[in-house]
């Protein structure tokens, strides 16, 4: 269409050039037709094509901003006046303004048509080559409406779930206060809400930037922002955006543009370019233009690389990437010459044996399979190879061809054509697809072995206490001795002793006659072993002394994983200063029994040895995995502010290690709490804070007396001296309130009061077995809905209430999981044979099976194959802690191997 003055002041670059001196009828307007012999300027990479306007406007066009100073202000007032002049037959976002002439003959032509015309030329100014302006939203969706497809939850309570995450509710939070608003969201479903919330972030802020940056090149279109917009993952903007990134100055491509190539490449994609062209381009002395072949590989180079970005193109490569028909192969390197790490051990190749020679399709491998591998070709032990089939192939290059290659191209450009297809399918497009096939497989095997992670380390922190039990935990050792301590039933030190039951035959007995003097001085119920060095031994003459004197006496294996680390870390020796670091490793292992939530926040998840090639994960996803499971199970089972360590209060929900210290900081100068109310003057945990923590911390008190604190109140009167503001300390008085000794929110008390006013009882007898028969015999005559309309609340806050009131007050959430497997005996893997029955303890769980613990000194496996419960057509999914009861079928002495098939779960 013949450029038109509508056209021209609805761009900056072309008003600056029409409205000026250089504009060819003066100060004439022209008529809104398509008469006008005027062209519109082509737009290139480097500003306006000089051969599509007069020479000497091009001159003035061009001159310095010092030059034409005086043309500068006689442009400005035109261009003002053309803005001011608006009528309603223009939109005023399009920046499109007729001048009072132009208004004059709008009245005089036919309206209809040029309102026709006026229109078609507006949707014209968006063409190719020219900005899109004042775009009010980057995407197309909504934020919650994807969350509701994706994880089929209602669309209002996605939107709601957005809502509170960014106001700043923790997951624990949402999870069992904010029922009502999330439809009753499961904790799970609620992390993947908000993983999905933060990616679908992630891909807006890309596709904000991808088109700034497109529109900063000037080569935005209405089909290439509608594609951007309805882009949810990063992958499709990545490929969208992939033909207008800037390139890397060192590929061969960006080589070869440098090298001022790029305009003959363009003239053998158009079919024009011949040979002979690149004749002119010759320079002997610069690298890359020595001789045409040079110069034609560098043109080769150049359309390769649009070959490659081309957005067809990089959708095929993304779909070929998930065929079945691509394997991975692995073989084994015959003379590694790979050195470990300074202080590494070498690693073993027979544990790769499985991958020696092995072959498999990209849609049947495991995660398991796939992290062994990396690992091994990691230490040069495996050589990794993908095997793309031969149709794939040809698919990509016919496409290629069928897309770059035209009828009327000349010969010299179809041979060009043809080549660089070729060199873009070998040199970029098949190793991409190479990558993209290991990165896929390798993300989806990390996301699979962090969820094992951390379903393992949930089920390890809730399991259960060993409550009111006298320990003696025995860390083992042979020269250095076995490290004893005896913990009281709060966790205290009451006891500790170093015990040489390995050493020589005269000095065994009375080492041994040691072990048995602090078993009856402090009357142990238990024995705790730990399973690290020296553990099949000690576990041995543990097992003579209770066959012999103590014969009630029960031991149990207790991991020592992280015991180790955690003896000589900071925390360790703020809590045990006076303590031998080769000690506090004891302690550990007693407190595990007695409390295992407490003691294994200590330790570094990693170090606990639940995980699966947890050290090859991306750090940062399995951190924040691990860190919400951990804060997960701390809320839930709450935590009593004041007997609980620094370490586990500051994994409460709302709460940060700063925060905890300054409640214990707290504690220690005002002295234990009496209500929940109290941590409100704790310097440093405002309103929101408060709000995220206070459901899931108890104050377990047993006086009514009324509390006295002199705390810093922020909001109290400010005294002047001599000009200076000034906090003073006042007393505020606190009452006792029992339901915070309960899992009820303070913001929901006054429901809780109302409905105990309803059953008649005080919540004075909180916990007593008549207060309780009370509330269970009122909701067996009232149903959950009547009670609910009563008091005008939702049904889950009065069903989280009603649970808290029948539950005596030593209620603990861990009481019904799996209990520590105890023993009075011991037996060897020589003992083992084929067909024998065994119990056992499932100590770890992969995505190929389960490991457990027979009390044979190896961990036996029940792989995936053998865990079908007879009856049971699916297979059962073990989980850690859960006891068994299994047949063995296999016992490999060598190798230290015991296969088990699954008959009953304890």
């Amino acid at each position: 269409m013949p450029y038109c003055f509508l056209d021209m002041i609805s761009d900056d670059k072309y008003s600056a050039y029409y409205l000026g001196r250089v504009w060819p009828y003066g100060n004439q307007t022209p008529r809104l037709c398509s008469s006008h012999p005027v062209s519109r300027p082509k737009h290139t990479s480097n500003g306006y094509d000089s051969k599509s306007v007069n020479k000497p406007e091009m001159s003035q066009l061009h001159k310095s901003p010092a030059s034409n100073k005086k043309m500068a202000p006689k442009r400005k007032s035109n261009a003002i006046k053309t803005e001011e002049s608006i009528t309603e037959s223009f939109d005023e976002e399009d920046g499109i303004a007729p001048t009072k002439k132009m208004k004059t003959e709008l009245k005089q032509d036919d309206s209809k048509a040029l309102k026709k015309t006026i229109k078609k030329a507006k949707t014209e100014c968006k063409t190719e080559g020219m900005k899109l302006k004042n775009y009010e939203s980057a995407v197309a969706w909504k934020v919650e409406e994807v969350i509701s497809a994706n994880l089929n939850v209602a669309v209002w309570a996605a939107k709601n779930v957005v809502k509170l995450l960014d106001e700043g509710c923790t997951i624990p939070f949402i999870a069992r206060y904010r029922k009502e608003q999330t439809g009753g969201m499961e904790v799970q479903k609620l992390r993947d809400s908000c993983s999905m919330l933060e990616d679908l972030r992630s891909v807006e802020t890309k596709v904000k930037t991808a088109k700034s940056v497109i529109l900063e090149q000037g080569k935005m279109t209405k089909d290439l922002d509608n594609a951007l917009s309805n882009a949810q993952t990063l992958t499709e903007v990545e490929c969208l955006f992939a033909p207008f990134k800037p390139g890397n100055k060192g590929t061969l491509a960006e080589r070869a543009k440098a090298l001022g190539l790029e305009p003959l490449a363009m003239r053998f994609v158009k079919g024009e370019g011949v040979r002979m062209e690149a004749e002119k381009f010759v320079n002997t002395e610069e690298k890359g233009l020595k001789n045409v072949d040079e110069i034609l590989n560098g043109v080769m180079h150049i359309i390769a690389d649009m070959i490659h970005k081309d957005t067809a193109v990089m959708e095929k490569i993304r779909e070929v990437c998930t065929h079945r028909a691509i394997s991975i192969q692995s073989s084994q390197i015959k003379q590694s010459k790979a050195q470990p790490k300074p202080g590494e051990k070498p690693e073993p190749a027979h544990k790769y044996e499985n991958y020696f020679d092995h072959k498999i399709s990209i849609d049947r491998i495991q995660p398991h399979q796939m992290l062994a591998i990396n690992r091994g070709e990691h230490h040069k032990i495996l050589r990794v190879k993908v095997e793309i089939p031969p149709f794939l192939d040809k698919l990509l290059t016919e496409m290629c061809r069928r897309k770059w290659l035209n009828y009327n191209m000349n010969a010299d450009s179809r041979q060009v054509i043809n080549q660089s297809v070729e060199d873009a399918y070998q040199r970029l497009i098949q190793p991409q697809i190479v990558r993209l096939v290991r990165s896929n497989l390798t993300k989806t095997a990390e996301k699979a072995s962090i969820e094992v992670f951390a379903s393992n380390l949930k089920n390890l922190l809730l399991s259960a206490p060993l409550k009111g039990s006298t320990i003696l935990a025995i860390d083992p050792g042979f020269s250095n001795g076995c490290k004893t301590a005896v913990i009281s039933k709060t966790g205290q030190i009451l006891d500790t002793e170093i015990v040489y039951l390995h050493s020589m035959k005269q000095k065994k007995q009375a080492e041994i006659n040691k072990l048995q003097n602090l078993i009856i001085k402090h009357r142990c119920e238990v024995i705790g072993v730990g399973n690290g060095v020296a553990c099949r031994e000690t576990e041995t003459a543990v097992s003579e002394l209770i066959q012999k004197t103590f014969p009630k006496l029960k031991y149990c294996i207790v991991s020592e994983s992280g015991a180790s680390i955690y003896s000589v870390s900071d925390a360790a020796q703020k809590e045990m200063p006076q303590l031998d670091p080769s000690l506090r490793g004891a302690v550990s292992i007693g407190r595990r029994l007695l409390d295992p939530l407490s003691e294994f926040v200590k330790v570094d998840p990693k170090h606990l040895g639940i995980g699966q090639y947890q050290h090859d994960m991306p750090q940062n996803q399995l951190k924040t995995s691990l860190d919400s499971t951990i804060e997960e199970c701390v809320s839930f089972v709450g935590v009593d502010v004041n007997t609980c360590s620094e370490c586990l209060l500051s994994h409460v929900s709302g709460l940060s290690a700063a925060r905890a210290k300054k409640v214990l900081e707290f504690r220690d100068q005002f002295g234990p709490f009496i209500c929940r109310e109290q941590l409100k003057a704790v310097k440093g945990l405002g309103a929101k804070t408060y709000e995220q923590a206070a459901g899931f911390i108890r104050v377990h008190s047993t006086s009514a007396e009324l509390g006295k604190c002199a705390s810093v109140d922020n909001k109290a009167k400010k005294e002047a001296t001599k000009g200076k503001k000034s906090k003073k300390k006042v007393a505020t008085e606190y009452l006792c309130e029992p339901l915070d000794m309960t899992w009820i929110h303070p913001e929901s008390y006054h429901i809780t009061y109302s409905l105990l006013e309803k059953v008649g009882v005080s919540r004075n007898e909180l916990g007593q077995p008549g207060f309780i028969q009370k509330v269970r015999q009122f909701l067996s005559c009232n149903s959950i809905t009547q009670i609910c309309s009563e008091l005008d609340t939702g049904e889950p806050t009065v069903k989280l209430i009603t649970d808290a009131l029948v539950r005596p007050l030593s209620y603990d959430l861990r009481d019904e999981f799996e209990k520590p497997l105890f023993r009075s005996g011991v037996k060897s893997i020589n003992d083992l044979k084929a067909g024998d029955k065994v119990t056992g303890k499932v100590s770890n769980v992969t995505h190929f099976g389960a490991f457990v613990d027979i009390g044979v000194g190896q961990n036996g496996l029940v792989h995936n194959t053998k865990m079908s419960l007879p009856g049971m057509r699916q297979r059962y999914q073990l989980k850690l802690g859960e006891k068994i009861e299994g047949k063995i079928i296999d016992v490999d002495i060598k190798r230290g191997r015991i296969g088990l098939e699954l008959l009953k779960v304890l």
